[in-house]
Parts: C-alpha cells; structure tokens; sequence
C-alpha cells in the first residue's frame, strides 16, 4: 500500500480548510475552526523546542503575549495597519525570546524545571510592565475601531484564513524539523544533552534557533487573536492557563511526533466546545478531565505514540526490514603522522577541590592501541571526559593532531575525529537503534540524514546488532548496549576513540567478542584509548600502557613490563608488595 507523503495532507488539508467560509455556514463554525487553529499554533510552536528538546517551558504565554500587546500597540497608538503588525508581533517575540535564551542556555545547570520556573517568572515580569506602562495601563486596550482588511470576504474570514496560515506554518515546520539533522539533534539534546554535545551535535545553537522560532509562531498567532477578541487584559494574555492548556494539548497529542500537538488541540478543542455548554458544563468539564486523565495514564507517548505503537506492531508482524549484512561505505581512517596524534601536557582538573587530574603528561601515537590503567580514583575517565570536551581542563593543553583542543567546544571536538564510549552505555533511549548510529554519523561525521542512516546499517552489521536496528536501546541487554557504544563511536569514523571500560560487566565469552571488536577498530586504521581493570584484557590488547594514580602519571610503557613495576604494584596492592 502507497503511503502519502505528510506534506501532501498537510496541503490538501489547508486547502479544503479554505474553502470552508465559502460554503456559507453558521458562523459558530468558522469561530470553532479558528480556535483549533490558534490552539494547533500555540501547542505546536511549545513543542517545538519544549516537545523535542525537552526544555519544558510554562511561560509561553508571555511570547504569545508579547505579540499581543505589540499588535495591539502599533495598531492603536501608531495608526499601523493591522497586518504590517503581525511581522513585528513575530519578530518582537522572537527577539525577546533570543536574548533570554543566549544567556540562560549559557548557564549549564539551568534545566529541567529550573527552566520552566524561569520561563514562569518571565511571564510575570511582562505581565507586570505592560500594565503599569502606556502599553496597558490598567483598563485594558480596545481594538474593535481597528479595520481588517476584507481579503476573503468578511472581517472574521480573514481572520479565520490568517489563523490557518499559522497554523499550517506551525505544522509545516514541525514536520520539516522532525525529518531533519536539527530534529534528529533536538531528540538527542531531549535525551542526553551532554551526550549530543560530546558526539557533534551543536546544542546551544540548535536550542537558540528552536526557542526563537517558538516564540515567533507564538506571538504571530498573539498578533492575530488580539483582532479576533478585539479587546485585549493583562489578566487574560498573560494567563498561566493558556500555557498549561497548550502543554496538556502537546501532551495528549503526543510531544515526541510532529503531528502531536495538532491531533491534541483538534480533540481538547472538540470537547471543550461540545461538551462544556448547557446546564451541565461543570459535570462536563470534569469529564474532560477524566478522559485526559486517561489518556496520559494509558497512552504516555500521547494518541500519536498510540497509533505509532500500533502502526509498527502491524508492520513487524507483516514483515521483517531487509537489512544490510555488511559495512559499506565506511572506509578505513588510516593517515600518515609525523608526530603523536594526541599530546596531554600537564593537563590538570579539579572538582570542588577534588584534585582529579594533577599534571597528566602522555603521548598517543597514531595507529596504536594504548592502555590506560590505574586504581579507582586514579583520574582514567577524568581524562577521557576533558580530552573528548564533556569536561573543560582547568589547566595544561591537549593537542590533537597539532590543534590545542583544551578550550574547544565537545561539538567541535567530535568533528576532528574524536569520538567515545562511556563505562555505562548512554544511548538516547527515544531514539532507535540505527538513529542512535546515525546520529554519530551525521553530527561527527558530517553527512547528511540519507547517507547518516546508510552508514548506521553498516557499522551496525560491523558489531553484530544489524537485526536490532528498528529495537529502542531499552530493549538490548547490556553487551548489545555496549556495542551500540561502540558502533554510534565508530560511525563518525574517528581517527581517534576512546573506550571507557567497554568490557565490564560481560561475561568471559562476551569479553572475547569484544576483545575481538576492538582489534577490528584498530585494524581499519583507527588509533584506540582504552581504559581497562581486567589485566587479561590489558595484556591481550595494549601495545602500550599508561598508569595513572592520585591524578598522574606514574607508569608508561610495554603492558608486562609496566605490570611489574614497582610504582605500579603499590598503587594497586599497596607498599607491602612493592
């Protein structure tokens, strides 16, 4: 059966919408089709940054304000026509969400509900400034002596055909996100932000650019419904209830798909109107509730995550994907180097006056396997985490290849060629598993979605886990979990990658396999760093190793030569076995 593409309903749909006024219907329903689509914009444009990248906000309402009062103002006070107003309610709301947003997302633990509660406060301190200046002043700002033009008829028609083109530009970019490099970085942001930066995914400024296009949806659409009530309040526009209205829609909907909040503004905006007149409106509204409430509880992932669940159900069971059994296009990395390719010099960091790195000084040839080795506390994954960028050093440099990397940027870091494990596997569980890939491959290794995803299949058919492509990270046991590491490493095609214990926790035939994977990383031309405790392992594998304790270097060399050591052994046993 022939799918349609989601860009030709979205089309036919607005074009059917607007023909709606054309039929000559009672008025009520061109004002109900209207407040679907001002709810439609409204929980859409949340969404957007809110949904896919997990920034919850509960201020929306004062970017939606925002465009409210500058429509209303240019209008009133400038004698502006009306709809040389809408750019400016945009553009004034996404400026105003553009300055707060480059200076809260500078601030690294400004997350979670740190962030709603400054989104909140945000809505508070407009509220507070338009009524006590000109822009309100206390009684409110009257706009019913505003002319609209008659593009389509009536007054109220224009409105309605205005409100639909929000809503269609809200949807239309939703879905042209979702099936983009920017989406596919939003989802990763949502589930591990530090993860996303480290792997190439520009975080700051696809947080930025998804914030300011939020907030100008919501003060377009401010624009318009300031003419549609012709009477705007303080108390009204700057209305908490409006926000968490869009968020239940999105929710109900589903934040995690394009579609989401449309399909949840369509269903609360139906109920709402059918349910909520009559000598019964208080019975009925709770029984919106109740059936919101169930929803949320059977359905998390929102109707759409629903009809999702039930789409890929019908499909597995239909039929299996073809998928590729072996890698291609994926080259080996193999590159000539007249000197090391990483190079720490007395690279120090510390936390809270924890001394975890105190001058770590070490070489890493290019084309080695290099074992990094020492005690509990040693500072062994303190390194890996400054030499990747999830860590900044507070001293010393790091070059690679040449280029100080010490105060770069992790994004920037994965995209000249470094790439990483972590001790427990950190997968974007939202994500599937080939996503997971190709977001590696797309971000690190700069290609676009079509040849990411490509490259994805191949490095998952090179570490055994092709057949899982379609599965969710939750549903592969830990040694699957370790190889997706290791294949979302691989697929930006480093010249260099750093394992952080990729072997603990697997059992003796599970080490093997591993063992075995790396020795097929170095063999395509990739230069490895792995932190390892089974000597076995280190022995097996290094063909030099570097031990570090209390945060330096106290050992360097060939693996049974440092493991006899005398430094060596009373780090780890103590001086009695010196």
């Amino acid at each position: 059966m022939t799918r349609v593409h989601p860009v030709v309903v979205l089309v036919v749909g607005a074009l059917l919408l607007a023909l709606v006024p054309a039929l000559r219907l009672p008025a009520f329903y061109e004002s109900f089709l209207y407040l679907v689509f001002f709810w439609i914009s409204l929980a859409t444009s949340w969404n957007i940054l809110s949904g896919y990248a997990g920034y919850f906000s509960f201020g929306h309402a004062a970017f939606f304000g925002a465009g409210v009062y500058t429509t209303a103002t240019l209008a009133t006070a400038l004698d502006v026509p009306f709809l040389w107003t809408l750019p400016a309610a945009g553009l004034v709301a996404a400026v105003l969400g553009t300055v707060i947003a480059a200076i809260v997302f500078r601030v690294r633990g400004v997350r979670g509900e740190l962030f709603g509660l400054l989104t909140l406060a945000v809505t508070f301190v407009l509220s507070t400034i338009a009524l006590n200046t000109r822009l309100d002043g206390g009684p409110g700002v009257f706009l019913a002596a505003v002319p609209v033009p008659t593009l389509f008829g009536a007054p109220a028609t224009t409105l309605y055909h205005l409100a639909l083109a929000v809503a269609f530009l809200s949807t239309f970019a939703a879905l042209a996100i979702y099936r983009s490099r920017w989406g596919m970085g939003l989802f990763a942001i949502r589930d591990d932000e530090d993860v996303a930066e480290v792997l190439g995914v520009p975080t700051y400024r696809y947080k930025l650019t998804a914030f300011a296009l939020s907030c100008f949806i919501a003060g377009l659409i401010g624009g318009i419904h300031a003419m549609f009530v012709t009477y705007v309040t303080v108390a009204e526009t700057f209305a908490v209830g409006l926000a968490v209205d869009a968020i239940m829609m999105a929710a109900l909907g589903g934040t995690r798909f394009w579609y989401g909040p449309a399909l949840g503004a369509v269903i609360v905006t139906a109920l709402t109107q059918s349910l909520t007149g009559g000598e019964s409106a208080v019975l009925n509204r709770a029984l919106i509730g109740a059936i919101l409430i169930a929803v949320i509880v059977f359905l998390p992932d929102g109707v759409a995550g629903g009809l999702s669940r039930a789409r890929r159900a019908r499909a597995m069971s239909a039929s299996a994907p073809a998928i590729e059994t072996a890698p291609a296009g994926a080259a080996p990395l193999a590159r000539a180097a007249t000197g090391p390719l990483l190079a720490c010099t007395d690279v120090t960091k510390a936390f809270r006056g924890l001394q975890a790195l105190a001058g770590v000084t070490l070489e890493v040839r290019a084309g080695e396997i290099l074992g990094l080795i020492g005690p509990n506390g040693s500072g062994k994954s303190t390194l890996i985490n400054v030499v990747s960028g999830y860590d900044r050093a507070d001293g010393g440099r790091v070059v690679l290849d040449g280029l100080d990397i010490a105060r770069v940027r992790a994004h920037r870091i994965a995209g000249l060629g470094v790439a990483r494990t972590y001790q427990i596997p950190r997968s974007f569980g939202r994500l599937t598993v080939a996503d997971n890939v190709a977001l590696a491959a797309m971000f690190g290794g700069g290609h676009r979605l079509a040849a990411g995803r490509s490259l994805a299949r191949a490095w998952l058919a090179f570490t055994g886990l092709e057949a899982k492509a379609g599965a969710l990270p939750g549903e592969l046991n830990l040694l699957e979990r370790k190889f997706l590491d290791l294949a979302r490493a691989l697929a930006s095609e480093p010249r260099l990658v750093l394992l952080d214990e990729v072997l603990s926790g697997l059992t003796p035939a599970q080490m093997t396999d591993a063992l075995g994977l790396v020795r097929r990383i170095r063999e395509r031309g990739t230069t490895v760093v792995f932190v390892e405790h089974i000597m076995r392992a280190v022995l097996d594998l290094a063909d030099r190793v570097v031990v570090l304790s209390g945060g330096r270097v106290i050992a360097e060399g060939l693996p049974r030569q440092v493991m006899r050591d005398p430094d060596v052994v009373r780090a780890y046993l103590g001086k009695a076995y010196a």
